[in-house]
């Protein structure tokens, strides 16, 4: 694949909860499905899941959209502040690396960032930024609005 050069996206997202309940959902890869618009984690497909629902670094977890399966990798847990990870095998993208930072804000709440950088295909690049971004987005206020909801509360 011709690649065009690398693709940024950086969203935001504020949510009434603590950074301990936004931090537990990020960690929790069985979570996601209820958040985000990942459609499913592929279990078999994962490897190195935590049982108790705190995948650590190293853990690569498989989610499916629709008919894609994405694998990505944690590579580095700050807790309560940064969750980073990394592509294994992204259809489309290339050398993707991302990470969400969170950040308490005055009032209790979490401001969410969510950024990364990737690679595409240079006939993708523009069509895929406009939906990575609102993809991207729609992830992190699914992950503040289930954090700050009854059922995100530690």
């Amino acid at each position: 694949m011709s690649s065009s050069g690398t693709q940024s996206y950086d969203v935001t997202a504020e949510s009434t909860a603590p950074p301990a309940a936004v931090w537990a959902l990020l960690l929790d890869a069985r979570s996601w499905p209820v958040w985000s618009r990942v459609g499913s984690l592929e279990a078999a497909a994962s490897q190195g899941l935590s049982a108790d629902g705190r995948d650590g670094v190293g853990a690569v977890r498989a989610f499916r959209t629709g008919k894609t399966v994405t694998k990505e990798r944690i590579t580095a847990l700050d807790p309560e502040r940064r969750f980073s990870y990394e592509g294994v095998d992204v259809p489309v993208m290339l050398d993707y690396q991302a990470s969400v930072d969170l950040c308490e804000t005055p009032g209790g709440g979490t401001r969410i960032r969510w950024h990364g950088t990737y690679r595409v295909g240079k006939g993708n690049a523009w069509i895929f930024r406009w939906y990575l971004r609102r993809f991207m987005r729609d992830m992190a206020t699914g992950l503040a609005e289930h954090a700050g909801g009854p059922a995100g509360r530690p």
